[in-house]
């Protein structure tokens, strides 16, 4: 079975290329879905042929699920959007850690999170819908992110203990902070709902210019019998269709 390919839509909308024409080129090279696109967005791309592949549960990386605080507004959001997910067929909300905070420990804010997504796992079974915590760098892009480890957003797994609390295991923000991408995938897979891609360094397309090679990353997401989507989040170099069409066939295994 193929990788099931989808393209995360801030990295090509807007870059030279009409949203409705951008939407009917990915149809045609091969691409099943869309993520991080906006709701009023979203009947374009059912409209298109495409599925929507993910969405955020809620809003805000550096103000997340680590904060006490912010879980009363955190769960209205992700009540709303499983909403979203269910009319749309979203198989994925994307959750966030939060940033590392003063007197913070790692044990506490683990637990927080967990907390937190306590109080919607129910709704989120029922819905059949993943909440995927997003692993993020915290030394280039999200810097003082907190779930920057895969160890880290594991243990979240194992407490909230639901097979609807996953991660979401970005290869690009990973290969940044730990390397080791293959073994990782091999002996984490069971938490990983969700996969992203952009070589590194630079989040620029998949190519020889950076240091990661992707078709035997994506022959071991497929031997772990995973079955979800793969998305692409690089900024292209150059024109977006050639850059969605080069990744789409180097990942097409």
């Amino acid at each position: 079975m193929p990788i099931h390919q989808s393209f995360s839509w801030w990295c090509y909308a807007g870059r030279g290329v009409e949203d409705q024409e951008l939407l009917k080129q990915a149809k045609a090279i091969g691409y099943e879905a869309v993520e991080l696109v906006a709701p009023h967005q979203f009947q374009a791309v059912h409209d298109a042929g495409l599925a929507i592949a993910s969405h955020p549960a809620h809003k805000d990386i550096s103000h997340g699920l680590n904060n006490l605080e912010e879980h009363d507004r955190i769960e209205r959001e992700i009540l709303e959007n499983l909403e979203y997910a269910k009319k749309y067929k979203i198989p994925t909300l994307i959750t966030f850690s939060g940033d590392r905070r003063p007197g913070l420990s790692e044990e506490q804010a683990i637990e927080n999170c967990a907390i937190g997504l306590k109080r919607v796992v129910k709704q989120a079974e029922d819905a059949g819908v993943f909440l995927s915590m997003e692993l993020l760098n915290s030394k280039v892009d999200h810097k003082g992110y907190q779930c920057d480890r895969t160890i880290w957003g594991a243990e979240l797994c194992d407490r909230v203990v639901s097979p609807r609390v996953k991660l979401l295991y970005d290869i690009y923000h990973m290969q940044i902070m730990e390397g080791d991408i293959i073994r990782t995938i091999q002996d984490y897979s069971h938490h990983f709902s969700h996969y992203h891609t952009a070589g590194n360094p630079g989040r620029r397309d998949l190519d020889e210019d950076q240091e990661l090679f992707y078709p035997p990353i994506m022959k071991a997401i497929l031997k772990t019998g995973y079955t979800g989507f793969v998305g692409h989040e690089f900024i292209p170099k150059g024109e977006v269709v050639q850059a969605l069409r080069a990744a789409w066939e180097l990942c097409n295994l």
